[in-house]
């Protein structure tokens, strides 16, 4: 079998892991044992909080949506009881938008589930 140098590639490699690590601080930008480390870390944080950050705006818009209903005199939880009795498909995002930004249009919501 006739001897194989992987230089070319190790290389090819190396460049790839260490331009990928531009940016991070001390050996990790710089060492290829510790780059790798720090990508394989980067890369589960990420996929991770890509799932994290449905719940967060979630949170964020029901904050909203009761901050607008307390100055209503009424609570999130019996209005999204209210708009599903009423049969009112309009989601969290979609009512946290109105209740920020068009607040006649989100008292109208409300009147029309009374």
């Amino acid at each position: 079998m006739t001897r194989v140098k992987k230089g070319v590639n190790a290389l090819k490699a190396r460049r790839n892991v260490l331009r990928q690590v531009k940016g991070y601080r001390f050996g990790r930008s710089k060492k290829e044992a510790q780059a790798n480390e720090a990508i394989m870390h980067a890369g589960a944080y990420a996929f991770a909080h890509r799932r994290d950050k449905k719940g967060d705006f979630r949170r964020l818009w029901n904050v909203r949506i009761n901050a607008a209903l307390r100055e209503q005199g009424t609570t999130y939880s019996k209005f999204i009881g209210q708009l599903k009795k009423a049969n009112i498909g309009l989601d969290r995002k979609i009512l946290a938008a109105l209740a920020n930004e068009n607040p006649s249009t989100f008292l109208k919501v409300l009147e029309k589930i009374k």
